[in-house]
């Protein structure tokens, strides 16, 4: 089982889209600083996550979620909160 997800930054307008198989530990890698692509963004909270069947399904949610028609439905997903 694999997990596409979306996490926004708190203190910048950063929203990151990824992938993965074990979300938490992805989630307090991204926290804690331990990612070279995150780290600048840090703290993040999620603001959509979403299951697939195998990792060929999660990257090509992945790639929707990251094209500009996904980055914009995230946006208003996070600020309508």
């Amino acid at each position: 089982m694999f997990f596409v997800y979306a996490i926004s930054s708190v203190v910048r307008n950063y929203i990151y889209v990824g992938l993965t198989s074990n979300f938490e530990e992805r989630f307090k890698r991204h926290n804690s600083l331990r990612e070279k692509t995150t780290k600048a963004y840090a703290p993040f909270e999620l603001i959509y996550m979403e299951e697939a069947i195998n990792r060929i399904e999660a990257r090509k949610k992945e790639k929707y979620w990251k094209s500009g028609i996904g980055k914009e439905k995230l946006r208003s997903l996070r600020d309508s909160k």
